[in-house]
């Protein structure tokens, strides 16, 4: 394993869903105490995804691991004691008593996913299920999810006209779920 001049990156666990309060308590902890030459960045893992609800797509970021904020440091008495004792940790990853560290391929993956340029779609239905047109001449009929295509953000339905089965094309935003 490599150690870049003792700077690894560790996992610490926190209150889940306070994990944004913790970096900013350990961001403020670090500097009040002086330890910025020990402890280097603090990163909550998020990703954006586009969220379709009711029709509106927004963008949102999602903590990719909730409970937990990774911590880039030179480990040792004082660095140790400064992110333990900040509000909201719990503890280090660690095998028995000694924090492990991330090897440096999984922390640059996780890195350069929250980087991506395209963030995820997370729909609120999958193929298969029921979904209500929300506007456009179809407005207010339910169809059966047979396809979607998320690159051209496109959804195909089939709607039962006059007891027959009949494919629509709309756009992901003009669907939602039952």
């Amino acid at each position: 394993m490599e150690e870049n001049n003792g700077k690894n990156w560790y996992v610490v666990h926190t209150y889940s869903g306070y994990e944004e309060r913790t970096k900013s308590n350990l961001d403020h902890r670090i500097e009040s105490m002086d330890v910025g030459d020990k402890i280097f960045q603090v990163v909550v893992p998020t990703e954006d995804e586009i969220e379709i609800k009711g029709g509106e797509r927004r963008t949102v970021s999602r903590k990719t691991l909730p409970g937990y904020i990774l911590i880039q440091m030179n480990l040792d008495e004082q660095s140790w004691y400064v992110v333990r004792n900040t509000p909201g940790v719990t503890g280090f990853v660690a095998s028995g008593n000694r924090p492990i560290p991330l090897e440096e391929e999984e922390v640059e993956g996780m890195l350069n996913r929250m980087k991506s340029a395209t963030p995820k779609v997370r729909l609120g239905f999958a193929e298969g299920e029921n979904v209500r047109i929300l506007d456009g001449p179809f407005a207010e009929f339910i169809g059966t999810v047979d396809e979607i295509n998320l690159e051209k953000g496109k959804v195909r339905l089939m709607v039962s006209f006059f007891g027959r089965e009949t494919p629509i094309d709309l756009d992901l935003s003009q669907v939602e779920r039952i």
